[in-house]
């Protein structure tokens, strides 16, 4: 059996969740992926890390002319690497899809075709448009309106296209749109017809114009853009206002900022985008593990010589893992002490190792631990360990010796000042200086700290002035309030479910109020 060199995936029309489980697990494990400027960011978070990831699109800032794309690929599968080429959409609706199909086949190259969302689908669905409806018409037709500067309408059959009586859905460029709309009207569509037009589909910043034929034909006119959109024509447009789910949700088109590590922005921004967001991940720290290990190692050897282990976030867990497991033991080595997890979200990262929770204090602060612990019985020569960060708050270790504990405490795992900008991420300054940003959301004090080093502290208290500050907790809002920085949100409980909830309650009662 000969092995696929290459994958040709249709990414869909922008939502990342649109890609298939097919399609996911070949970029998953794709050697060099090769994707088109439309693809979302997030959707390449899913590459391997190393992976090699090169933009060929159109709009990219080198972009390739086609044959070059197609003779790239080839390369890459000859060097003996998976190649996993995203394209926009599905690869054989509209698309070079089967132009680099063939010239893979010419050149012996095995290659599989994995489907994607087609946007003349996905797009109108998102925008409460079923393409199909009973009574709607009997027919679906795709039609490409061509990209370039050309001041002709498609060289096709409209008057053809009205007497069908169903469902047009149409590829239209910036120059290309009101030429389409004009010619609909002109060849037997009615000018009370309902009507669509759809700019970035699928996506938090979607907008959707409808109305009849007419209105929407001195619409675009009145409003020149230069971007592509989605055109859907027929009786099922009429549907919109009944069928809207997308751009209803609670949180649709608030962009807000994710500063938590790399590793772990996925958990915050997937729920917002559930919730019509459009997360800006910019990571302001990174987790390494500690300058010197062996105290971790040490520790994580002989748990069973504690009465208790105290973990002070879900990073602690996993590193004091990662040392257990280096070291030769086993989860089974976190029977013998009791364990203390300082909020709920680090009680759901033990759990996730099968290791349930013995005690969570009611409040993330020294003397609520304390307190919490001496529930249990006395802490006289009471041996606890405590993995934490290196900048994590010494205070609980001070209170537990107070108290008569035997603490041990160790560094689990660094925190790193991150620069996203630096990294290749988004420009926030530009963003939240342009007033793009609506909501910023802090998870820890370190992301808070870092935040104002890579902005400056004057200046990152005086834009976030008018942006809604999210603090995960009150530990947070105290970093930030040190800092200048007035916190707007903050959930009773601190978890990132509970915050996203607090996010939402905020929105819209400020959209309530306006």
């Amino acid at each position: 059996m000969i092995p696929t060199a290459v994958s040709l995936i249709g990414a869909g029309p922008g939502d990342p969740g649109l890609i298939t489980v097919h399609g996911m697990a070949c970029l998953q494990r794709a050697d060099v992926v090769i994707y088109d400027h439309l693809v979302s960011p997030r959707l390449l978070l899913n590459a391997r890390r190393g992976a090699e990831l090169i933009d060929v699109g159109a709009s990219a800032p080198q972009p390739m002319e086609q044959q070059a794309i197609s003779y790239l690929i080839a390369e890459k599968a000859r060097e003996g690497k998976l190649v996993a080429r995203l394209k926009w959409g599905d690869p054989f609706v509209f698309d070079h899809g089967g132009e680099e199909a063939l010239f893979l086949q010419e050149h012996g190259v095995p290659f599989e075709v994995v489907p994607g969302v087609p946007a003349g689908i996905g797009v109108p669905a998102y925008a409460g448009v079923p393409v199909s409806y009973p009574g709607g018409g009997d027919t679906i037709t795709l039609v490409r309106g061509f990209e370039d500067a050309s001041r002709k309408p498609p060289d096709i059959d409209w008057s053809g296209l009205a007497r069908l009586e169903g469902t047009v859905v149409c590829y239209a460029g910036a120059t290309q749109l009101p030429l389409i709309l004009d010619a609909l009207r002109d060849n037997g569509w009615p000018e009370d017809g309902h009507a669509a037009v759809v700019y970035r589909g699928t996506l938090p910043t979607q907008e959707t114009l409808s109305g009849t034929l007419s209105e929407l034909a001195a619409l675009v006119k009145a409003r020149s853009r230069r971007e592509a959109a989605i055109l859907i024509v027929g009786r099922v447009a009429g549907l919109r206002e009944h069928l809207r789910w997308y751009d209803a949700k609670p949180l649709f088109g608030v962009k807000v900022l994710v500063t938590r590590a790399k590793e772990q922005a996925a958990e915050l921004s997937d729920q917002l985008a559930a919730l019509g967001a459009e997360p800006i991940e910019a990571p302001m720290i990174r987790i390494l593990p500690p300058e010197d290990r062996t105290p971790l190692l040490r520790a994580a050897g002989q748990l069973d010589v504690f009465d208790w282990v105290v973990f002070t976030s879900a990073n602690a867990v996993d590193s004091l893992m990662h040392a257990v497991l280096e070291s030769g033991g086993d989860v089974r080595s976190l029977k013998g002490p009791q364990l203390c997890a300082i909020g709920s979200a680090t009680g759901e990262q033990l759990a996730k190792y099968g290791i349930k929770v013995d005690l969570i204090p009611a409040e993330f602060k020294a003397d609520a631990v304390v307190s919490a612990l001496k529930t249990r019985g006395t802490l006289d020569a009471v041996r606890v360990l405590l993995p934490r960060a290196d900048i994590g708050r010494e205070l609980i270790a001070e209170q537990l010796r107070e108290a008569g504990a035997l603490v041990t405490d160790v560094v689990a795992y660094r925190n790193v000042l991150d620069d996203p900008q630096a990294n290749g991420g988004p420009d926030i300054y530009r963003m939240l200086l342009d007033g793009e940003i609506q909501v910023v959301t802090f998870t820890s004090a370190s992301a808070v700290r870092n935040f104002t080093k890579v902005l400056g502290p004057e200046q990152a208290a005086d834009l976030l002035k008018k942006t809604i500050v999210a603090s995960i907790g009150p530990v947070t809002a105290e970093a930030a309030a040190r800092l200048g920085i007035d916190t707007s949100v903050q959930p009773d409980t601190y978890t990132v479910p509970a915050l996203v909830d607090a996010i939402v309650a905020h929105v819209v009662a400020q959209r309530a109020a306006s």
